[in-house]
């Protein structure tokens, strides 16, 4: 039977210099999905992108690439856009990508085909001819991001994709990204930018200290810290509304909206529900709007990396 799982990541070690880089590491990224690979710096993403990728070994355990155990043929399958950009400074554009693209195993005759139809997708065509010193760093990128996703490969690894981008290529970029899902590609994405991981992840999975904390469904994840928070906008007295319910919640933030609206978020602790609170109050104060407050990614990672 298929697996569903793309990469499967069993009992994983690395040390160097006497340094445990990853620790135990066990993990299954789906098929067709967008994964966000989170973690503090030094926490050791790099050291795991670069054993997928077998430019590194691990000290024990295994890695199944779509159902076999990984090894050199699957170079080929995987896409890689290193953070650190190993672009030819004095070779022109159009000449690297030729030859970063024969290097993946297309012909010559292939990888032009292929090239001239993603410059014009991406509006790089002017820049074929222009040496990449001479390009700025968001322009190198979108040629790097070409470069690595040239082959079609099954799984494609991105570390920081769009750093150094502006807004407009940003979007861009990620626009491609989930056009690349579509077609059934896998997709690895390692990044500090929450904002992203939130927007077109699927899945995501933290690692800290060289250990793995975490790895779910992004609104799993989300679910597992939210801390019972509620934003309530009402109309009357601050005092009427603090003083309307006595015990079981605290108020964290509260400002006036306008001059009859004010809004605030409070924290209900595990004796007291939403249902009693609100009880509580309605007689003292107006009530305009409850939300339950949901936690972002990023508060996701900032609580999950405290407590390690």
């Amino acid at each position: 039977m298929p697996s569903k799982n793309i990469i499967e990541i069993e009992n994983l070690h690395k040390s160097y210099s006497g340094h445990k880089a990853l620790e135990d590491i066990n993990l299954n990224i789906k098929k067709s999905k967008i994964f966000g690979l989170l973690g503090p710096n030094g926490a050791g993403k790099t050291t795991l992108i670069r054993i997928i990728n077998q430019i590194m070994k691990p000290d024990s355990g295994t890695i199944k690439f779509d159902g076999e155990i990984l090894s050199r043929k699957h170079v080929y399958s995987i896409g890689y856009l290193p953070e650190e950009r190993g672009l030819y400074k004095k070779m022109k554009v159009g000449e690297q990508a030729l030859y970063l693209a024969q290097l993946k195993g297309l012909s010559k005759k292939e990888a032009k085909e292929k090239l001239n139809y993603w410059f014009e997708k991406l509006q790089v065509t002017n820049w074929w001819h222009k040496r990449i010193e001479d390009l700025s760093k968001g322009m190198a990128q979108k040629i790097q991001f070409i470069t690595t996703i040239l082959h079609e490969p099954k799984v494609i690894i991105l570390d920081e994709p769009l750093s150094g981008l502006d807004p407009a290529n940003s979007l861009l970029i990620k626009k491609e990204i989930l056009e690349l899902k579509k077609k059934k590609t896998s997709i690895i994405l390692s990044t500090h930018d929450m904002n992203s991981v939130e927007e077109i992840c699927d899945e995501a999975a933290i690692i800290n200290k060289s250990k793995k904390i975490i790895q779910g469904n992004i609104e799993d994840l989300k679910e597992r810290y939210q801390d019972n928070l509620w934003s309530i906008e009402y109309i009357g007295n601050q005092m009427s509304f603090s003083n309307a319910v006595w015990g079981g919640w605290e108020i964290i933030k509260h400002h006036r909206v306008n001059e009859k609206n004010n809004k605030a978020e409070i924290k209900l602790f595990d004796n007291l529900t939403i249902n009693q609170f609100t009880k509580g109050i309605i007689d003292h104060v107006e009530i305009v709007e409850i939300r339950k407050k949901t936690p972002s990614i990023q508060d996701v990672f900032l609580k999950a990396t405290a407590n390690e």
